[in-house]
């Protein structure tokens, strides 16, 4: 019976469900990020925020995160380059976790669950149900 349940389709639908579930997460903030949507403070704001934990180049590192949120999480959703796009995601969130939340679980728990769905993502591809087969 398991081997039945545990075919390369379900496996296939259980990638497409993490990556559109952590793509709508990484779009979502992205968009917060680079448009001041949904309670967002914007580039500017994000920037600000950055240069508080002093990091250098601010405005320059908030851009990068902010694309890298909002165009992979797209990529993510689509099943298209997740590999490539999980890259400048995982490296967003290890900054999250490190620096922004200085590592404490109880701050970076959000940051720490994307990170896993990411490598996940990296690791096993974007599956059987991803725009990447279409584009092979």
């Amino acid at each position: 019976m398991w081997q039945r349940f545990l075919t390369y389709a379900n496996a296939g639908l259980g990638l497409a469900i993490l990556r559109v579930i952590v793509g709508v997460a990484f779009t979502y903030h992205g968009a917060q990020k680079v448009f001041g949507i949904w309670g967002g403070h914007g580039i500017d704001g994000f920037a600000g925020y950055l240069d508080s934990l002093g990091l250098p180049l601010p405005v320059v590192q908030a851009w990068l995160a902010a694309l890298a949120e909002f165009l992979g999480g797209l990529a993510f959703i689509l099943g298209a380059f997740t590999r490539i796009a999980a890259v400048p995601l995982t490296v967003t969130m290890l900054v999250a976790i490190f620096l922004a939340h200085g590592g404490r679980y109880g701050e970076s728990e959000h940051a720490i669950n994307l990170l896993g769905g990411v490598i996940c993502i990296a690791l096993a591809g974007p599956g059987c149900y991803a725009l990447h087969r279409k584009l092979r």
